[in-house]
């Protein structure tokens, strides 16, 4: 297998070295918009990183993508960007006529009229619409692959499929205990895609009402969380679990809910009511004269990078799956859970724990791929796939999941 790994920041570089470990592939390509990042990702790796090259390309440029996936006999895109790029690469691979792999899905926008009643756009709806042409190019296009979404669906999949006869309810709980010294703001993970998913409109599914939306930050309730994290106020927030975990598993309500905490989301709150949410560009005087920047790119700007903060950080980060239902006609209800300590990421990788947890998914991800032991065609879900393979491979990369009877 040689992969084209687009993206080389923070989740990007935590692939490359987790990657860098295992032998299912024979080439990764990273390639990034600043060369001198993705050729720092490879070089870090040192001498294990013969079976790696860096690149520079535009992820916006479906064409030039394809170009370059063909030019070096890839068999996949993974993509590790933002979501703003997932539609040009996700056609610059059906055009190259490659796999293709990301962790975020394509955006939604909300309904014109009533955004906090009725669903707009979905996210991933660009990207389902095409599945037809993939299924029948006999090609993969696995969405939603980081761990939310991505593990937290492969949980649900295994609730299912072991542990469940009937399904109540799965909520996906996101909550951590991470500090971070010397900021008083800074996001541990990309502030556009925090941004993106936590001021728009949350989704709920209900199995008689179908897909619909709240208010942002809406629902609030406490969920204790393992491993010492302890309780955390959790909030809707749009996700993609909520619009993916419904096309393949039968659930009377499905919910994702995020740990924020009452500063985030006052500072959320405060960047909306500025306009500094806003991606569309705005002119901007500098001393080189106008320019149009969008204001949510410089709130990027101005933030700390979160691949850079693991030196500073403490604490863990835990993502899991909720799931409330009957057993040989019992109630059960559990908490499958994933927990990574931020000493432990980066004393073993130099990765801070938010993106490391994010990157490790996708990687096993293609090497089940690889071995053909995930080989299905189409747009598909990480529900679509047996799960129990999935989580013995996380294992065996030294990073074991747990589940809690509630």
């Amino acid at each position: 297998m040689r992969v084209l790994l687009v993206g080389a920041g923070g989740v990007g570089t935590a692939i490359t070295r987790i990657a860098a470990r295992r032998s299912f592939f024979d080439h990764m390509v990273v390639a990034d918009y600043d060369l001198a990042r993705a050729e720092a990702a490879v070089a870090a790796l040192g001498e294990s990183g013969t079976r790696f090259s860096a690149c520079r390309t535009d992820a916006s440029d479906e064409v030039a993508v394809a170009r370059l996936l063909r030019e070096q006999r890839c068999d996949v895109l993974l993509n590790a960007t933002d979501p703003r790029f997932v539609l040009p690469l996700f056609e610059a691979a059906a055009a190259a006529g490659a796999h293709y792999v990301d962790m975020a899905m394509s955006l939604s926008s909300p309904h014109p009229d009533r955004p906090y009643e009725l669903c707009g756009v979905k996210l991933g709806d660009a990207q389902f619409e095409q599945a037809e042409l993939w299924q029948k190019a006999g090609r993969l296009a696995l969405v939603g692959m980081g761990v939310e979404p991505g593990l937290s669906d492969v949980f649900a999949r295994y609730a299912a499929d072991e542990l469940f006869d009937e399904i109540e309810e799965i909520g996906i709980r996101d909550g951590a205990d991470l500090t971070v010294s010397g900021y008083d703001f800074a996001p541990s993970f990309n502030i556009w895609t925090t941004i993106e998913e936590c001021l728009n409109p949350p989704v709920v599914y209900e199995a008689d009402r179908g897909w619909y939306t709240t208010e942002p930050f809406s629902e609030p309730e406490v969920f204790d969380f393992p491993e010492g994290i302890g309780p955390v106020e959790c909030v809707n927030v749009e996700h993609e679990e909520v619009l993916l975990v419904p096309r393949w598993i039968d659930a009377a309500r499905v919910t994702f809910k995020y740990g924020l905490g009452e500063d985030f989301i006052g500072k959320l709150k405060t960047l909306r009511a500025l306009g500094l949410d806003s991606t569309a560009p705005v002119t901007v005087a500098t001393s080189l004269g106008a320019a149009e920047v969008s204001p949510r790119d410089i709130v990027a700007a101005v933030l700390p990078d979160p691949a850079t903060l693991g030196e500073r950080m403490t604490g863990k980060t835990c993502a899991g799956t909720w799931v409330k239902g009957v057993k040989d006609g019992k109630a059960r209800e559990v908490y499958l859970y994933h927990v990574v300590d931020n000493e432990w990421s980066m004393r073993e990788y130099g990765c801070q724990a938010v993106v490391w947890q994010t990157a490790i998914n996708p990687v096993v991800a293609l090497e089940l791929m690889a071995g053909g032991t995930w080989a299905q065609s189409g747009v598909l879900g990480p529900e679509a796939f047996a799960p129990r393979p999935f989580l013995d491979l996380l294992t065996a990369y030294g990073s074991p999941w747990g589940m809690r009877e509630q």
